[in-house]
């Protein structure tokens, strides 16, 4: 593929079709930093970058929707110092990227359990939401404290808490009502779903959402992803014939 990013970029607008939701798993932060001899915070660090790369790529591309998976449920168990590092790191995020962001017309979203941050890591983050709550040229959803299996069976204990309150049938429950009551409710589900560091799993990430989405997987891990590696992806993506199951003459 070419490495020039506006030839690539060009190549993308003339197919025309972009993927309106593009779902990232930022992998390979702490193996970017391990080769480098460098504490794992340095990586994580580091991958701060690469989000805005994403972010400005996304513009570019004309992309609706970017979710990125920043911090899973299951990355509490990791040390304290690398869990305290991380909540500084999302603190840093927001005051530096925040007023780029507005500036933008990107609206900014958590998506996962807020009440288990920091209070200053919540605060910040309530606060870049609010500031962004009317951009329109892109929703970025930041997974964070999040696992799809938490949400599946969040949206079911509220779909079974509106029936035992009548506020709801059995017969209303369908794959749209689960739907409406995830975290990624109103946007439509992921068209492409990116993994970074050459790994081949979900890892709890968007389980229901990425149901017929294309996956692409890259040997690039997360700090060394640029807007280029963005545009391969979705030039990927336009190549391939999506079906849904149905079978094309």
């Amino acid at each position: 593929m070419s490495g020039d990013p506006e030839r690539l970029l060009a190549d993308i607008r003339r197919c025309g079709r972009i993927p309106a939701h593009i779902a990232v798993i930022m992998d390979g932060n702490g193996r970017w930093a391990q080769a480098r001899a460098l504490p794992r915070p340095a990586g994580h660090q580091a991958g701060m970058r690469a989000v805005r790369e994403l972010v400005e790529g996304g513009l570019q591309a004309g992309t609706r929707v970017l979710t990125l998976y920043a911090f899973s449920r299951e990355n509490w168990s990791r040390p304290q110092g690398e869990i305290a590092a991380l909540m500084a790191l999302l603190e840093e995020y927001v005051e530096r990227e925040g007023a780029e962001l507005l500036s933008k017309g990107v609206r900014v979203r958590m998506l996962g359990e807020r009440h288990r941050l920091s209070q200053t890591a919540r605060a910040a983050v309530e606060g870049l939401e609010a500031a962004t709550a009317d951009g329109t040229a892109l929703a970025l959803n930041l997974c964070i404290s999040y696992g799809a299996r938490a949400e599946l069976a969040l949206a079911a204990r509220t779909l079974a808490r509106e029936v035992q309150d009548g506020r709801l049938s059995l017969e209303d429950i369908d794959e749209n009502a689960m739907a409406r009551r995830l975290y990624t409710w109103p946007a439509p589900d992921p068209d492409l779903l990116i993994r970074t560091s050459g790994e081949r799993r979900l890892s709890n990430f968007l389980l229901w959402q990425v149901a017929y989405a294309e996956f692409y997987v890259t040997p690039v891990l997360w700090p060394d992803f640029t807007r280029l590696h963005l545009f391969e992806a979705i030039r990927d993506y336009q190549r391939r014939d999506r079906r849904f199951g149905r079978v094309t003459a």
